[in-house]
């Protein structure tokens, strides 16, 4: 029982592998085959754009009006639809541009259509009739596209704009937080250490009232006499008698 059990696991097991090998194989063939499709695509889009604008450069007449305006029908379109397709990734609301674009796609392709048959048409003076309808449905077609287009791109960078004008304005808010790094007394305290710092150094005394000198002359004074150390004792000179208010004043000697 238990071998038959391990045999249908292993059976199952098998199955799954090759279930997801052609699962895989499937979808790398439709990946390879899409990218050929688009690649072929893109090839047959180059060569015909160089073919009509070597026929709008190097004919004239008919076919060389006809060969300009297939060229500026699908610069317009394509040129459109790669920015509603680019603008659509990041901003939903261009899905309703979008859809007017994939309407209007339907009248580019149509007249496309006609632009190339009247290319191999053999009577040109009738393609000459047509011409100033031609014109006209062109002009119509690639102005609602330019105008579709245009406006995807105001709109992408008017919120480049506002995006751009909000960073700036919590930049400047950010670097100024970043240069009031101490507030309060301790930043008083810094800008005051600051300040003196940057000061140039005064002499003690400096700018101070008549009244302080007056007091710090005489503590010089004796600073510098303690500095020269004890005076000289000289004799007293005997004719030098000190006088006082009390004393009465001496008779010369030899008088009555």
């Amino acid at each position: 029982m238990e071998a038959v059990t391990l045999i249908l696991i292993l059976a199952l097991l098998c199955v799954a592998f090759v279930a997801t090998g052609v699962y895989v194989s499937v979808k790398a063939v439709g990946a390879a085959k899409r990218g050929v499709d688009r690649t072929l695509t893109q090839a047959r889009r180059s060569v015909e754009d160089t073919t009509l604008r070597a026929k709008s450069f190097g004919q004239v007449g008919v076919a060389g009006e006809l060969a300009q305006l297939r060229l500026s029908l699908r610069t317009s379109m394509r040129a459109t639809q790669e920015a509603l397709n680019a603008g659509a990734v990041e901003d939903a609301s261009l899905s309703e541009s979008v859809a007017l674009f994939e309407r209007l796609s339907a009248h580019g392709r149509e007249l496309d259509d006609d632009l190339k048959r009247l290319e191999r048409e053999p009577d040109k003076a009738r393609v000459a009739e047509r011409l100033p309808d031609l014109r006209e449905r062109t002009e119509r077609v690639t102005h609602a596209a330019d105008s579709l287009r245009w406006a995807a791109r105001d709109r992408a960078q008017r919120f480049a704009d506002d995006d751009l004008a909000s960073l700036s304005a919590q930049i400047e808010v950010e670097s100024g937080a970043l240069r009031h790094w101490a507030t309060g007394p301790d930043a008083d305290a810094s800008r005051s250490a600051a300040d003196g710092a940057d000061a140039p150094h005064r002499p003690a005394g400096a700018g101070r009232p008549s009244a302080d000198r007056a007091r710090t002359a005489p503590e010089s004074d004796e600073a510098r006499r303690a500095a020269s150390g004890p005076e000289a004792i000289t004799a007293r000179d005997p004719q030098w008698q000190p006088t006082y208010p009390w004393q009465k004043t001496a008779r010369p000697e030899g008088t009555v």
